[in-house]
């Protein structure tokens, strides 16, 4: 545990957001985080619209992977090496550009499913970049002993991203497919001058080129520590088979019957669960037996998403999603700080990619694997199949994993 977090958390809002350089962080990670939530809906419901292909649907999830994975480790290294914040800039003037490309194309009727798959993945290299640069320019812009302050503000801007972006973004692409592009455009674009304009307290010192071996050393202090190893690929695999996302278009046009506005309402619905459960959490952290609760976390992630998938009514549906969201924030709350715990302060960027490569390949090879699974057998058995599987995993992973289990405590 963090020493000093009482009096981290006893300091006011107010004061972190009367510092220039961290409002103006605070500023740029929501207004990034919106323009990727409004990307969320719009890329998934034009795919489906243009192609009416389950399939397509999932591949943008692999199109979103397949950039992150082959670039993660470079880009951590880069973060290390080059200043950060012109790092972002960049990364996010190139996100703005695609969305600008998509905006034009659906204004002028010339979009297509090729164009969109380009913008995708051109957009998913840049965040490849941006997400360690933007991470690693959290401690240079709070004041000193406030970082896990700071660390909390920036992560209640993108839960509220998360919940408010799909369903502003469901509601402009109602009015109009090219808008919630534009916005997006806008939103990276004002998020790039937020960030050109910090002038760090404490700047950055780059280290010495790193050797490969040093560069992939996290993989294999993740693969001696069983623990870790455990708790990672619980991940993994949980979100890989347990993952509906993707499919949320289909739900929301062929099964419940609405239009981008309930896919943008399907969408927040997680997020609201997962903003409750944080509150929940800051009020009552968990006490003992944590290894358990976090399994018994992923297995009712996995049965209510069974319930999702079974569902034909809106209400419903928007419970047990929100229930999901609850659900996978005990899990990661609890993940996070064994992963912590269990690494030493010199390994934990390298270990920390590691896991970030590990957290993509659940979300958007979960999409993958979710598109490809209702392309054979229809969205709702998928989604079904899912739930079951996200269930076993938890189950096996008790017997492969009985250290992870015992765990007590995160003190």
């Amino acid at each position: 545990m963090t020493t000093g977090s009482a009096d981290t958390a006893s300091l006011p809002t107010t004061t972190l957001l009367r510092h220039v350089p961290f409002l103006r962080y605070f500023l740029a990670r929501g207004m990034a985080s919106f323009a990727y939530q409004m990307a969320a809906v719009a890329v998934g419901w034009q795919i489906y619209a243009l192609s009416h292909s389950v399939f397509l649907l999932g591949m943008v999830g692999l199109a979103q992977f397949l950039p992150s994975a082959g670039l993660v480790f470079f880009a951590g290294h880069v973060a290390d090496r080059y200043p950060r914040k012109y790092v972002v800039m960049v990364c996010q003037l190139l996100e703005a550009s695609a969305a600008a490309v998509l905006a034009l194309a659906s204004f002028g009727h010339w979009e297509s499913v090729a164009v969109i798959f380009s913008a995708v993945m051109a957009m998913s290299a840049a965040r490849a970049f941006e997400n360690p640069a933007m991470g690693a320019l959290l401690p240079a812009v709070v004041p000193e002993g406030r970082v896990q302050k700071g660390t909390a503000m920036a992560s209640g801007v993108f839960q509220l991203a998360t919940i408010v972006g799909p369903a502003l973004g469901g509601f402009i692409y109602a009015i109009s497919p090219a808008w919630p592009y534009a916005a997006m455009a806008v939103g990276w674009s004002c998020s790039a001058l937020a960030v050109g304009g910090i002038v760090l307290d404490r700047p950055a010192v780059a280290k010495e080129p790193p050797s490969l071996r040093a560069l992939f050393a996290g993989v294999g202090f993740v693969r001696r520590n069983p623990m870790i190893l455990g708790t990672i690929s619980l991940d993994l695999f949980a979100v890989l088979l347990g993952g509906a996302t993707a499919l949320l278009p289909v739900y929301a046009r062929d099964i419940l019957q609405t239009g981008p506005w309930g896919l943008g309402l399907l969408r927040g619905a997680p997020a609201v669960g997962a903003l409750l459960m944080t509150v929940w959490l800051a009020r009552f952290p968990i006490g003992g037996k944590v290894g358990l609760r976090m399994f018994q976390a992923v297995i009712l992630f996995g049965l209510a998403t069974i319930v999702f998938g079974l569902s034909t009514s809106i209400p419903l549906s928007v419970l047990a999603l929100a229930v999901m969201g609850a659900a996978d924030t005990i899990s990661v709350v609890i993940r996070v700080s064994l992963v912590q715990l269990q690494t030493p302060d010199d390994m934990r960027g390298r270990v920390g990619a590691v896991n970030f490569l590990f957290i993509s390949a659940s979300n958007q090879l979960g999409e993958f694997e979710s598109g490809l699974t209702a392309a054979l057998f229809g969205a709702m058995p998928a989604v079904v199949l899912g739930g079951l599987g996200t269930v076993a995993v938890a189950l096996l992973w008790i017997k492969l994993f009985p250290t992870l289990k015992n765990v007590e405590t995160l003190e």
